[in-house]
């Protein structure tokens, strides 16, 4: 079955960047002139994606905002002849169809993804998650589709963390079966102890689902942090018939981190078709005064 549908969680608080987060949603943190999930929607659409689903929470308004039509800009720029600026600010609006609903309990990821059952209905989907901005040539989503048609299995979208890390992010038990793809058979969230530890090989930011997960997640009790996670539903997936990883290209960037933003500004400016020259000679400058 062709995957036309993808899930963004965004419902979380963002308090690794306080105060910006304060009042502004952390997906709408800006990436020089983008916001962060403009970014991940792009990346959905270019995979194939038609139909998203933002799962927001209170306060989070800007989100769906920015993706609607803003009729009074839109004339501004029309009448005073900015041609570009209007037809990218309209196309925003047309990069898919793109639904919103709330998570009005933080319970965690797994919970989260639980509220996308309707609009999933009995679909294999993508996720990609709001906190992980993804750039490269090919975009990763697209990567784990590859994967998911070869396979017709769950796809987790995976890199190698440091291992003075891996307590942070799941542990995967993996097997390679060709260049930069395993079957994956088992994992753990946030392990605690080395022999906890099947992997340096993590899930970052993307995965692709069959609609089975959420019968799984009805019955997925609180793990790391009292939380519904969505790693203890996929390790049952992972263990009962399991699940293909893909060690994606591209570089990833954590947005729900103060140096992972700064990563992707600064890195993204050097390539900005606009700004990119003069910011490489004022880095260039600045960085022989340090």
């Amino acid at each position: 079955m062709k995957i036309r549908k993808a899930v963004i969680p965004a419902a979380g608080l963002g308090t690794r960047v306080l105060p910006a987060t304060k009042a502004m949603p952390k997906e709408m943190l800006p990436i020089v002139d983008k916001p962060a999930i403009q970014y991940i929607v792009e990346e959905a659409v270019k995979s194939g994606i038609t139909d998203i689903l933002i799962i927001t929470n209170r306060g989070k308004g800007l989100i769906e905002d920015h993706f609607d039509r803003a009729p009074e800009l839109e004339f501004a720029l029309s009448s005073r002849g900015k041609t570009d600026v209007y037809n990218e600010v309209v196309d925003i609006s047309k990069l898919a169809k793109i639904y919103f609903v709330r998570q009005k309990e933080t319970k965690g990821l797994g919970h989260a993804i639980n509220c996308a059952r309707d609009f999933v209905g009995g679909e294999p989907f993508a996720v990609l998650y709001g906190d992980d901005v993804i750039m490269g040539e090919e975009p990763a989503c697209g990567q784990l589709i590859k994967a998911y048609e070869e396979f017709g299995l769950g796809v987790l979208g995976i890199k190698k963390v440091a291992e003075s890390d891996i307590s942070k992010y799941s542990s995967l038990k993996v097997d390679n079966i060709r260049d930069n793809i395993f079957k994956c058979t088992d994992m753990v969230e946030k392990p605690q102890t080395p022999e906890e530890v099947l992997s340096l090989y993590s899930i970052l930011g993307r995965c692709i689902l069959p609609p089975e997960i959420f019968d799984i997640l009805d019955n997925t009790a609180p793990g790391a942090g009292g939380e519904i996670q969505l790693t203890d539903a996929m390790k049952e997936l992972a263990v009962t018939k399991g699940m293909t990883a893909v060690e994606y290209t591209g570089t990833r960037y954590d947005m729900g981190n103060k140096l992972g933003i700064m990563k992707a500004t600064v890195e993204t400016a050097l390539r900005h078709n606009e700004i990119g020259e003069d910011f490489k000679a004022y880095l260039k400058d600045f960085v022989a005064t340090l």
